[in-house]
This record gives structure tokens, sequence and C-alpha cells, in this order.
């Protein structure tokens, strides 16, 4: 069997001589160490010491002193700094040089944030940088410090994660692929696996260069930037952990207004990888428990574009910078989706289609054009599939909905690239025969299924509209992936749910998150907003939040742009170059191969995609080739390193439980259910808190919002339901209607309807949502396929409240009825009477109370000066009753 190798370094301790550092690592259990020396006599070079030879807890404390013993001298003797211990950490962020010697980063606060299976993700939360060479051969540079300076403002305690077991690199999917083929015979047992990470995530890949090939791999430590979180669903006592982790690309990677489009190796702007994890987390191991994963992603429109920021407008001019005929900077783009995660490639365009002045139109016929002109290369099955949604557009609209619109080419998109999924047990035919599961796409394998392809999601920004499409489409992919691991009966998941108020929260955090990496503000227009549901409050905060924007992208922008590319390793500073702060660009930075060096062209004009990643097609290239990248070592039995049950509950440790991460995660039941709820299901619809002061208000709430459908007449909007559903499709037009916007809304149709949904189409059309009006009762519905039901008494009694109502503003009044208005015989029929007797600005009159009330009072404010008293015998007897149901 093979297991992922675990770093034996979780703990660093770093020892100081006048010569050199010594960096002790050792595993978590402190039973294994590794020793690096770095000297400090060398003035500009890194010199690294690794012996690569394991110690045990003993052989180090003789090491440690036969060092200090040497270096001992007179003046070290009176001040004990023979071998000093400087600092204590969790690992090597990388080492650094800008002007003068190298830093060396370390880790020296981590906080848990996620549990994936036994593999623990951890947030860094701060770092040191140690200067390595001593001062005695320290050479100054008066330019030093402000690099540093610019260096430090990336802060590295400000989303950056990392794994010792797990390459957060790569999706669960590669991640759980077997590195050994089936048939692979060998006389060991075990097997630790070491992936290669994928460098376009890995931020720290600069810092590591100068050591990555001299000390051994438990040294290193790749770290990702971007956003990582986990929540609790808590289905009845099973614990269902769902997990969001979004990995930003260290490729043409900057601020907003600086960094637009493609660069000329095809990379993107804001490319930033979605991957939501759904876990039965009452198993520990993943090969051993129910895992489902589906990604998406999003990035820049991959064409030569950018605005003007030399204008102080909100909105710049966009421009086409350079023509593109033959695609070249898509043709590389595409060729490495397709590698990373197969085919179809579904691009979901947000970018506005009407606008009264051509802005980011532009970028929409550009991008069409160049999509039309890549898929003449590619058999029908590879083509990559486009869809234009103005959502900018139909959210302006009162007669229609985009979440609903959203839910419905989710629905679609999902069922077109499948996502993962893996059992513990073989799964048979049937499972897939399901009518859930009619018309989906993915490699169906005897363990689960494989997600082939991925749904692509861009606006201009790739933060607002692109983080609320997005939600949209995990909260799709949720309910399939509940559904596959058994959790609810059906995949379609309603709003006001806990369990959807928690995906909610996740994607909010996720979109502010990248939108202060890349924009400078949180999420200006929300999820909720979107839903026409946001407080009145939350305009002002949408304006604080532009206007906070506005201010970054105009004033620091360009001082975070200069860092970034320090701290990625795109500019190195040099005696006798400009300093980076004295360019007047920084385009040759990240278009390295603009002037078409030789051995970067194209060959072909037509094939613009590698012949490995289209053979593998619909499969990714980079899952296939994951055999030939990993490093496999055979072990002679279950060694320490691949002992992911120890490392997880760590017996050798004393454990609180309330301190235990999977007990103080976010829960389902514990942070999400409202506190007056009596069912604990995350699926069970909620409704707003219930007041004393509204009890008749929130009753009508429930009963109203039970059957919107059979109170609402057409022409009104309610609580959007993004299900996809016909049922719900229609809520704000007549159907005929409804499917032409659609058509009208949605540009592309590439991604083309499965017989399901055409099916359902037709039936909805065939649906008649009325209400005929009756004056004294609730009249029934006419159409196939409705339930029918009998209305209770309090339906009954409020709907002819509302009929009469209606008679008194339709009746005039009787003359012998002068003295009495219409507006009085409303006030009597809508609003009830107060207890209050008489009232006004000056004084109330206390309204009467009864002798039953007055006694309550006077018993809990006697217990209040007393003390509490012995229970009656009646209500001993009241309460062994009520213990004898449920014992």
């Amino acid at each position: 069997m093979e297991y992922p190798i675990i770093s034996c370094i979780q703990k660093v301790i770093l020892y100081e001589t006048k010569a050199r550092f010594y960096i002790v690592g050792s595993n978590s259990t402190e039973s294994r160490y590794r020793v690096l020396k770095i000297d400090r006599t060398e003035p500009r070079e890194l010199v690294i010491h690794d012996e690569k030879v394991e110690y045990n807890k003993q052989e180090v404390r003789n090491l440690l002193t036969m060092i200090q013993s040497g270096n001992l001298t007179p003046e070290s003797k009176k001040l004990d700094s023979a071998l000093m211990k400087t600092v204590s950490a969790f690992g090597i962020a990388g080492f650094v040089r800008f002007l003068e010697g190298y830093y060396v980063i370390l880790i020296t606060k981590r906080r848990k944030v996620a549990l994936i299976g036994p593999h623990v993700v951890y947030k860094i939360e701060d770092t040191t940088m140690m200067y390595i060479p001593n001062d005695t051969v320290r050479q100054a540079h008066h330019e030093e410090s402000r690099y540093v300076k610019m260096f430090q403002s990336v802060d590295m305690s400000d989303n950056f994660y990392f794994s010792y077991s797990y390459d957060l690199t790569h999706r669960l999917q590669y991640n759980m692929m077997p590195t050994l083929s089936t048939g692979h015979q060998t006389s060991a047992p075990f097997y630790g696996v070491r992936t290669k990470p994928a460098d376009k995530f890995v931020w720290n890949s600069y810092l590591l260069q100068k050591c990555r090939e001299v000390v051994h791999p438990d040294w290193l430590l790749f770290l990702i930037h971007g956003f990582v979180d986990q929540k609790n669903i808590n289905v009845y006592g099973k614990s269902v952990y769902l997990t969001l982790i979004a990995r930003r690309s260290n490729k043409f990677a900057g601020t907003r207004f600086l960094k637009r489009g493609a660069n000329s190796d095809g990379h993107v702007a804001n490319e930033v990888e979605t991957e939501q994890i759904v876990i039965d987390s009452s198993v520990t191991f993943l090969e051993r428990t129910s895992v489902t994963s589906f990604v998406q992603m999003r990035g820049s429109i991959p064409l030569y574009w950018s605005q003007d920021v030399t204008k102080m407008v909100p909105k710049p001019p966009i421009m086409l910078d350079q023509s593109d005929p033959y695609a070249g900077a898509a043709g590389l783009h595409f060729n490495q989706v397709l590698a990373r995660y197969g085919s179809p490639v579904i691009i979901l365009n947000l970018v506005k289609r009407r606008e009264r002045r051509r802005h980011e139109s532009i970028l929409t016929d550009e991008y069409k054009a160049t999509v039309s002109y890549l898929n003449q290369f590619l058999p029908p099955e590879h083509r990559i599939r486009y869809m234009g949604f103005d959502m900018a557009h139909i959210s302006k609209s009162k007669t229609k909905n985009v979440l609903v619109r959203l839910s419905q080419i989710a629905k679609k998109c999902v069922k077109q690239t499948g996502f993962y999924v893996h059992m513990p047990r073989h799964i048979s035919k049937a499972f897939w025969d399901a009518p859930e599961y009619k018309g989906f796409q993915g490699h169906k394998t005897e363990w689960g299924c494989l997600q082939t392809g991925v749904v692509r999601t861009n606006c201009v920004d790739c933060l607002d509209r692109t983080n609320t499409a997005q939600f949209a489409i995990g909260r799709c992919a949720l309910g399939h992936q509940l559904f596959a691991l058994g959790v609810i009966s059906s995949p379609d998941l309603e709003f006001d749910t806990d369990c959807l108020k928690m995906l909610e929260h996740l994607y909010e955090a996720h979109g502010d998150t990248i939108a202060l990496q890349y924009g400078g503000s949180q999420l200006v227009h929300r999820i909720e907003g979107y839903r026409k549901i946001a407080p009145w409050t939350a305009h002002s905060i949408d304006i604080m939040h532009t206007l906070s924007r506005y201010y970054s992208n105009t004033f620091s922008d360009l001082e975070k742009q200069i860092a970034t590319n320090i701290f990625l390793g795109l500019f190195l500073p040099a005696e006798g170059k400009p300093n980076i702060w004295e360019l007047p660009t920084d385009f040759y930075l990240h278009n390295r191969n603009v002037r078409a060096v030789l051995e970067h062209l194209r060959f072909s004009c037509s094939q613009w995609w590698e012949g490995p990643v289209y053979r593998s097609l619909p499969l990714p290239y980079e899952e296939e080739k994951k055999k030939s990248d990993s490093s496999v070592v055979p072990m002679k039995g279950r060694e320490e390193c691949l002992d992911s049950y120890d490392e997880y509950y760590r017996s050798s440790e004393m454990t609180s439980i309330h301190e235990l991460f999977s007990y103080t995660m976010s829960h389902s039941v514990r942070d999400y259910k409202p506190k007056t709820a009596k069912i604990d299901s995350p699926f069970t619809l909620r409704v707003p808190s219930e007041s004393n002061k509204d009890v008749n208000r929130s009753v009508m709430y429930r009963r109203v919002s039970s059957r919107t459908m059979l109170f609402m007449t057409q022409s009104q909007e309610t609580n959007p339901n993004i299900s996809g559903k016909d049922s719900t499709s229609s809520q704000t037009s007549t159907c005929s209607s409804e499917s032409e916007s659609e058509s009208s809304d949605v540009d592309g149709t590439s991604v083309s309807d499965t017989s399901e949904d055409s099916t359902s189409m037709v039936k909805s059309k065939d649906k008649d949502w009325s209400v005929s009006q009756h004056k004294g009762g609730v009249s029934h519905m006419n159409g196939p396929g409705l339930h029918k039901y009998s209305p209770n008494h309090k339906d009954t009694w409020m709907y002819e409240r509302y009929v009469r109502i209606s008679d008194v503003c339709q009746t005039p009044p009787r003359k012998e009825d002068k003295a009495v208005t219409r507006g009085k015989i409303i006030e009597n029929l809508v609003f009830p009477k107060s207890v209050f007797k008489l009232g006004s600005s000056y004084g109330v009159e206390p309204p009467p109370v009864n002798k039953q009330d007055q006694d309550i009072y006077h018993h809990y404010v006697s217990v209040g000066h007393r003390g509490p008293i012995e229970p009656s015998k009646k209500e001993a007897q009241f309460y062994n009753k009520y213990l004898n149901k449920f014992y």
C-alpha cells in the first residue's frame, strides 16, 4: 500500500554561533532529528550543509554539546554565548537576498484551519527574518532597508497556508490518484509517496530556489496563498466536513488595474482555483471513507488588454493592447487548463453585453471570436463551451431573478463536468442509474467518479459577479455531493437553511479575501444583494467598500505590485542596475518571451494544444504523468513517516477536548441553528426569529412563505429558490415569456441541455399558474402535476380577511354610514387593538393585568429574593411524567 510521506520536521530551533547557524528540526514527538548548517562567514552567497543524517534525541544533545565546546572562548565563557538558542519555529519558509547577504525566513506561529482526513492544514500567523552573515563580514548597502521593507509589506501572516502531510497545491482528486500501477510487484509491503508540487501555486518557490536541490525534502514547506476555511455540517450527530480551498496563481500576479488579461506565456491575472470538498468525517482516513470534491476556477479574460490608470476615474476605459489573430495567448492558457482539468472547459462569461457606450462589451466580442477560432481545431467532444450571461443587466430587472438563472446554468455545468467521488466500497451500476444522475458526465470508476473538465468563470475584475456565480455553482455541486454521500434524498438545496447559510458564509469570506488581495477592498456586491434581501444598511457599506477600493487602486496598488514582484523573485536587485522603483513599467518582468524567442514560438497556428495533453483527454494530463513526477520510496514496515494515525491523534500528548480543532470548528447546530428552533437538521427551512410583539406577523410569514405559489399572483416575485427546478423558474412572468427571456439572457449554446432538461422545459410550458378570484374562499389550482390540498382554518381565515379588505376598498360607503370612514374599517380589520386604554406622547395609562399574571410575577420576585423553593407534589409528578417519555 502507498501512503503520503509525512514531513519529519515540524519543530525547528535555530542555534547561533559566530561562524554558523545550526537549525535543528524534529518531528512532533521529538524522536527524529535533522540538522542544517549555514555558513555565516560568506557575505553574499548562501552556503548550506545538510549531511542528510537522521539523529535521535541523545545524539542531537551530544552534537550540540560538542559544537558548544568547540566554540568556547574566554569571552564566550563570560557571556555564555558559545552556542545561543535564538528562535523556535515550525518550519523554514525560505531564503532571500537583496543587495547584501541572505536572510532566513522562519514560521514562528501557526494555526489549524482545516482537516482533510487525517491531514492538518495550517495558516501562518507570524514569521521572522534572520540575517545570516555576521557583523564582521557584513557589507552594508544604503538601499537594503528599503528592499527589506518592501518585501515585508507582503504580509506572510495573511492568508498563507501549508501542511506537513498533504499537497495543498493539487486538488483532492490528484492527491488520491494511485501512483503505483495495480500490477506493481515488489518485496516491500509499504510505499512512501512524495508528490511534485504544482509550481503555479507555490508562492515561496523563489524563496526555496537556492536550497531545493541541497537539503532533504523534509525541510521544504510549500506555501499556497489564497483562502482555506472549514465548517461542520452536523446531521443528527453525524459530522460532514465542508471545506473550501482557494489557490491563487503566482503567475502574472498583481493588483487590479495593473494586471489585466494575459501575458505572453498564457498566464492570466487573478487566476484562482476554488475547490469544494465534502467528507464524511465519521471515518478518519480518506481511502476508507466517502469523499467528494468539486473544482472550479476564475481568471481574467485571456486577451492582451488593459485599462488606462493615468485617468482618475472609477472605470478607466478598456483597451485591446495588441492584435492576436491566431489567439496565441488564449491558446497557451487553455492548453494549461486542459492539462490540469481535462475537458470540457466551460466558460461562463459574465461581462456586460448591453451598454449605451461600449465598455465591457469590447471584451465580450473579442472573447467570443477567440474561442470560435480555437474550437475549429478541436473535435466536438473536446471543444471549449462558451456561455455568456449579462449578470449586471439581469440584476437590474424587476421581473427577473439572477440566482434563478445562475442555478439553471450551474445545473447544466455540473452535469457536464461531473465531480470527484471516492467511496470505500465498489459502486454498482445502479448507483449511477438513479434519475438524479441522468445525463451526468465525468469518468466513472469502480470506486466512484473523476471530474473531467472545469467551469471557468470571469467578469471584468473576477471579483463581485464572479463570486456570486461561483456560489451558485458551488451550491448546485454541494447538493450533488451530499446526495452522493447519502446525506440527503434529493440534490436540490433550498435557501434559508443552516447548510446553505454555512455555504454562503464560506463563499462570502472566500470572495472578501480574494477581493482584498486583488482589488484592495472587500466585496462590493454580495450574494444577499443579488438575492434582494440585503438590509438597508448594506448600501452604505457597499459605498464605503467602493471608496476603499478606489483609494487602494489609485494610491497603493503600485507599491503592492512592486512588493509582489520582489516577493516572487520577478525582479532581482543587483549592484549597478536600476532599482525596481526606477523602472517605468514591469511589463518585461511578466512577459519575458514577448520578443518571440525561437524556442518559445508556437510552430503551428492551428495546433494550439500539446500532443500529450490532447491524447489524454477527457482526463487531465497532469494526473496521467503523476507516476513519473512523484518519488516513491519502498519501506520495510509502517514507519513513523507513514503513520498518519499517530500524526493525527498524537497519542503521546495529553489532549484537551475543548482545544481540539474538530471541536472548536464552526458547527451547524452550535453556531447556525436558531435558538428557538426545535429541529437540529441543517436542511430545515428556518423562518425569521419570532418576538412577542410580532407573533401574528410571524405566523402569517410562516403560512404565506410555505404556500407562496397559492396566494401570490403572477406579477409578484418571491424569495429566490435557485434549485433550478421548474416549479420556481417561472415566478416572475408567464411561462412563454420566461423561456424567451432565458434564451436572450444566456449567450452561447455549447452547454447543451440534457434530455431531462428539455423534457422539463416542455412540461413547464404547459403549466398554468393562475389563481381564480373568488370572494369567499381559496380556489383550486388547475394544471398537471400540482399538489392540491384543503386549507386549514387559519389559512381560510387569513384569506377571508384579505378578501374583506379588498371589498371595503372597492365598495363605496353607504349613506347611513357616513360617520364610518373607509380607513377606519381597514384599521379595524388589519391592525389589532392595543391593550393600552389611553396613550399619548405625554403619558400612558397602564393596561389591566389579570390575577394569574400577577401571581406568576410575584412568584418570580419571591424566588429572586428567597432563592429556589421546593417543588410541589403536583409539579414533581409532572416532571417525572416528562422524564418517563424519554427514558
